[in-house]
């Protein structure tokens, strides 16, 4: 059975064999051993935190395997962005350029630099070694993020946010910089990224363009990329948009790849959900359909994926009693769980 729970400092190993392997391009995970500690305990004292209203707070979560107690994947949820550091992206828009006399009304698609985004929430960090790709494993660490921001909504703003990986070859070059490099940073995409990735954003504001960029002026391989999203990271899009996330128009400033966003109350996952006492019964649990389930706490979170049958009238959940060893619940105490199959709503 897979579990997700917190980070804890003897994860480091495990974090570090996660971040190699998964490659340039996953920013907020940069190969870099202080940064790493960095995030497990700031994460480990945002677990710890009392929280009335969402913060500084990164929570880190790894899916555990609990037979081999080997760690497998992480996901990440940081409760607001651009409060301490700027958080910059591009916005696609358009202006017109129209002459009445000489009856010419040209419609030009710009990029300007903004920082919109300052103080939503954002689902990060989500990674699934190779080997652990199968049945509802990578949807359980997607999906368990809304689960947990639903059950504890003051830590977490209105408005969650996922930056998708825009496109890049095999050697982690992006189009999209490729030609911001060529007028204006002097500086690789890897690089680039792994300075973002360690918290250095300072070179953005001193060397990205002031003023909006005609995006007819980049050239046709940037232009291609912008709002697309990295092959290997097309099922994660459409899982978000299967939720409810939707694209308005801004994009990473790096590799162009899109930013889509959505209302809490409006995720499918989270509006689905629902939170009962739980009873525990290993032959009645064998009817039940596969839902998401976590257990409602924070320091002792934990989530897996397992069967559950619904008492409607009597408002209580049916898992097995290995479900609850996972989840860490006994006889009685609340759980809240979603479909794994959601209805069309």
């Amino acid at each position: 059975m897979k579990i997700i729970r917190p980070i804890r400092s003897s994860d480091y190993s495990a974090l570090h064999t996660i971040a190699v392997e998964s490659g340039i391009g996953f920013t907020s995970l940069p190969v870099n051993e202080d940064l790493l500690k960095r995030k497990i305990a700031s994460a480990e004292a945002s677990f710890q935190s009392s929280v009335t209203a969402p913060g500084s707070e990164s929570y880190l979560f790894v899916m555990e395997d609990t037979e081999t107690k080997e760690v497998v994947g992480t996901s990440g949820i940081e409760s607001t962005v651009g409060m301490d550091d700027a958080f910059y992206h591009y916005h696609l828009g358009t202006v017109v350029h129209a002459s009445r006399e000489l009856n010419i009304h040209n419609t030009v698609d710009i990029l300007t630099l903004c920082n919109d985004y300052t103080g939503v929430s954002e689902i990060c960090t989500l990674f699934l070694k190779e080997k652990a790709r199968e049945g509802t494993n990578g949807k359980l660490l997607s999906k368990f993020r809304f689960l947990f921001m639903m059950e504890h909504q003051e830590r977490f703003a209105e408005t969650v946010i996922a930056e998708m990986r825009g496109v890049s070859d095999e050697n982690g070059e992006s189009p999209f910089w490729k030609w911001l490099e060529e007028h204006f940073f002097s500086l690789d995409f890897p690089t680039a990224d792994y300075l973002t990735g360690i918290g250095n954003k300072v070179f953005i504001a001193e060397l990205m363009p002031k003023y909006p960029i005609y995006v007819s002026l980049l050239s046709k391989e940037a232009q291609a990329v912008i709002g697309k999203v990295h092959e290997k990271t097309k099922p994660a899009l459409q899982l978000l948009e299967q939720e409810g996330f939707c694209s308005r128009g801004y994009v990473d400033i790096f590799d162009a790849g899109p930013t889509v966003e959505a209302n809490l109350q409006h995720i499918r996952t989270a509006q689905a959900s629902l939170k009962m006492n739980v009873h525990i019964d290993d032959a009645m649990a064998l009817q039940g359909e596969t839902h998401y389930i976590i257990n409602t706490e924070v320091q002792n979170f934990r989530a897996t994926a397992a069967p559950v049958v619904i008492e409607e009238q009597s408002h209580i959940a049916i898992i097995s009693s290995s479900t609850a060893e996972a989840l860490n619940v006994k006889e009685g105490e609340p759980i809240r769980f979603s479909p794994a199959k959601l209805s069309n709503m």
